[in-house]
């Protein structure tokens, strides 16, 4: 399957390829927001302001260094692990919603910062400076399997994590953070690293995003429609696991083929579904199906070892002691 997804770009139609890239980078996103709400316990509502981050940084890059765009991708994904490893000692201070809402307004403070920022464009935005001698006719297809590559990475490395004794240590902090710190693990450290990680590939992912678009404004960089798209594809998928969010995505994209046409229903219509899958399904549908079915795709679950049968031991022999009669 990955090797499909990567040669795809280059036998795609134009607007086969767009979409590809759309669905692959939605479905990173929401995997990033996934490893932070379902594994880290941190409820995020501002990860949006990281897929502008990432794309203003490439945007930039590209035109004060005359680079290839491509190349610059990673280093925008950098530049938001950055940015999270600096405002993290503020935001963790914050706990449970207050750490929800933290996020928010340093997603609104920074869309407003990049409104009023003339080096940036303010809310006019810029247009993405292509330099000399890049091929444009392989320029979407390139970019597109950028996407793929993001989403393989994203999705492989946080399978990876979670394997490890990291991601144990992760999940018994989302759990009970308390009863985690009594036996020696750093609830800090294990949070940080899933917000820098987290952060990282979301503005990579942000970066990939609108170099396809070729022209950049605050109002959609930071728009909140991406966190919509995170919560509704989690939340229907399954939240804490690593099938649901794909599951979810599919779900989403095909709502939205279906009945995209159809105004503010289309809206009204996603709302109750996200509203009917948390009342009857509240793991979600691949948590629904995991339980009926035993389903598991990506198991990051530890099991207790088995201890071995012991083998039946005779019983001691009765010793009757000799008692006298009175």
């Amino acid at each position: 399957m990955a090797a499909a997804l990567l040669t795809a770009p280059w036998w795609l139609g134009g607007g086969e390829q767009r979409l590809l890239l759309e669905v692959m980078v939605v479905l990173t996103v929401a995997q990033m927001w996934n490893l932070l709400a379902g594994y880290a316990g941190l409820v995020s509502f501002g990860q949006h302001a990281f897929i502008g981050i990432g794309a203003y940084a490439v945007y930039k890059a590209t035109e004060v260094t005359g680079l290839s765009p491509y190349a610059l991708v990673p280093l925008a994904g950098v530049l938001c692990g950055a940015v999270a490893l600096a405002v993290a000692p503020l935001l963790f201070r914050l706990r449970d919603a207050y750490f929800s809402i933290g996020m928010w307004v340093f997603a609104e403070c920074v869309r407003l910062y990049f409104s009023q920022w003339e080096w940036v464009g303010r809310f006019q935005g810029l247009t993405l400076a292509l330099p000399d001698g890049l091929d444009q006719s392989l320029f979407i297809p390139v970019v597109c399997t950028l996407a793929v590559l993001l989403m393989l990475v994203g999705l492989g490395g946080m399978v990876v994590l979670l394997r490890l004794r990291y991601g144990l240590g992760l999940m018994a902090v989302r759990d009970n953070e308390d009863a985690a710190a009594s036996i020696g693990l750093s609830v800090w450290r294990c949070r940080l690293v899933a917000f820098v990680v987290s952060s990282t590939i979301t503005g990579a992912c942000g970066a990939t995003y609108y170099l396809s678009v070729l022209y950049i404004e605050p109002g959609a960089a930071f728009d909140m429609d991406w966190l919509v798209k995170m919560l509704f594809i989690v939340i229907v998928g399954g939240i804490g696991t690593i099938e649901g969010p794909i599951l979810g995505t599919v779900v989403y994209f095909v709502l939205r083929e279906l009945f995209s046409d159809a105004g503010s229903w289309y809206l009204i219509l996603m709302g109750a579904i996200a509203m009917a899958v948390m009342l009857f399904a509240p793991k979600g549908l691949w948590g629904w199906l995991h339980d009926r079915y035993g389903w598991s795709l990506f198991p990051v679950r530890r099991q207790p070892p088995r201890s071995k049968p012991r083998p039946a031991q005779p019983d001691p022999p009765v010793e009757l002691s000799a008692r006298k009669t009175p």
